[in-house]
């Protein structure tokens, strides 16, 4: 038997880089893991609380600033339900200067309506940034209306 000694020559530079990544990848994977798992739990809380969704009845209001005017949404709401969504004192002069306003409010309230929530909704597609508007003072109204 011939014993012959191998002798390996490492380069400091090549082992720290290696380390490095190393480091890096397992980071990576860390964070990976990290993210699909926490998305899953948080998809299926926020499932649970769509269904038990409880509000303090009474009708809550949410105002949007159209140019120089206040255009109020209440949103009437009992112990578990939504009711109804309308615009208060919707002005002529808004209702003529902001045409898209009532239909997309009217499109909008069916589907909060019969899913008593305001995720997932389709928006019309003219009215994008409209629609947007009127759901996010729905959801400030919401908010006010949880009971906590």
């Amino acid at each position: 038997m011939s014993s012959k000694t191998k002798i390996f020559v490492f380069k400091m530079k090549e082992l720290i880089y290696t380390a490095i990544f190393l480091a890096l990848g397992i980071l990576l994977i860390l964070l990976l893991i990290t993210m699909f798992r926490s998305g899953k739990s948080t998809q299926t809380a926020a499932g649970a609380d769509n269904a038990q969704v409880s509000y303090i009845p009474g009708v809550y209001s949410a105002s949007i600033v159209l140019g120089n005017q206040n255009l109020e949404v209440a949103v009437s709401v009992d112990s578990e339900h939504i009711n109804s969504i309308r615009f208060v004192n919707l002005d002529e002069s808004v209702a003529a200067m902001y045409p898209l306003m009532e239909s997309s409010l009217n499109t909008l309230s069916e589907q909060i309506l019969a899913a008593q929530s305001t995720k997932d909704l389709t928006l019309p597609e003219g009215a994008v940034y409209t629609s947007t508007v009127l759901v996010d003072a729905v959801d400030r109204a919401l908010e006010k209306a949880a009971a906590d």
